[in-house]
């Protein structure tokens, strides 16, 4: 078992006060209506990244809701969202006592000054702590080196010309086994896994889950293809609050076919529990 992180020392970012927080952070106008400047920090070439969008809706959906945790997460990308200010709108559609649902969109203004829905995401919310201790899985964590055997963005070209921006702010490193793509001699297996944390060292809660599903380079790049590979749906369940330290993420790809592949994502704390899985569909190109 990876030895858990000890408590924040006073250069590690907090929960609620990193730069992953901020930049995340929504402003109620009015009940279900907040702003929200969309930050080029988390951009890949001139697109704001899928996890991070998932994650201000995310915020503004427990600002809605009654319950605090994010449990299960569908959100489809409908136009590509840009910097800069963008309105979210979110409704409540149940409330139970153990889960309630809500449905958030997020717009923003094109070039020609007319309202465009960006994502629309339909989420259940619930209270992780309340949930009983009792695992029945054969799920197992990832087999990878050690994080000191691995390699981030400092060591090599960014994958897509014009992608620093969020690696900028991402402790991302990946398993050299998942690395061919940057050598010029994919594998062929649609497989990626990766240490994740923020570069601030916050430590990972549910809402930063969201993030590391869509965080890594892309299973595509493994199978010897290039470019943007834009996320049309993705579904996340976010399974239990993670330990301190840094996490794991495993994604593989089974299917691509007409130019549409299907990533299926585990995320490990450090106390080897499975924290959260996800799946999306997302579009290649081809040739």
């Amino acid at each position: 078992m990876p030895e858990a992180a000890s408590a924040p020392s006073p250069s590690r970012a907090l929960i609620g006060d990193s730069e992953f927080d901020r930049d995340t952070a929504v402003t109620r106008r009015e009940p279900g209506v907040y702003d929200i400047d969309l930050s080029a920090g988390w951009t890949i070439i001139s697109a704001v990244n899928g996890g991070y969008l998932l994650a201000v809706l995310g915020r503004a959906l427990a600002d809605t809701l009654p319950h605090p945790d994010p449990f299960s997460v569908t959100a489809h990308y409908l136009t590509a969202s840009r910097p800069g200010p963008a309105v979210v709108r979110t409704e409540t559609v149940r409330t139970g006592r153990t889960l309630s649902t809500g449905q958030a969109s997020l717009f923003q203004y094109d070039d020609e000054g007319n309202e465009v829905e960006r994502i629309r995401v339909l989420a259940s919310y619930g209270d992780l702590a309340t949930l009983p201790d009792d695992v029945r899985t054969t799920a197992t964590p990832p087999a990878m080196p050690p994080l000191e055997q691995c390699f981030g963005s400092e060591d090599g070209p960014a994958p897509v010309e014009g992608s620093s921006a969020i690696a900028d702010r991402l402790m991302l490193k990946l398993d050299p086994a998942t690395l061919g793509w940057a050598l010029g001699a994919p594998s062929g297996k649609g497989e990626m896994r990766a240490w994740f944390g923020l570069a601030d060292g916050r430590d990972a809660d549910p809402l930063s889950l969201l993030l590391a599903v869509d965080a890594l380079p892309p299973t595509a790049f493994e199978l010897g293809l290039k470019g943007w590979v834009p996320t049309v749906e993705l579904t996340v369940h976010v399974r239990h609050r993670p330990a301190p330290g840094p996490l794991r993420v495993s994604i593989t790809t089974r299917n691509l076919a007409g130019g549409f592949l299907e990533e299926d994502a585990e995320v490990w704390d450090s106390a080897d529990r499975l924290v959260a899985q996800s799946r999306q569909l997302a579009r290649v190109r081809l040739g």
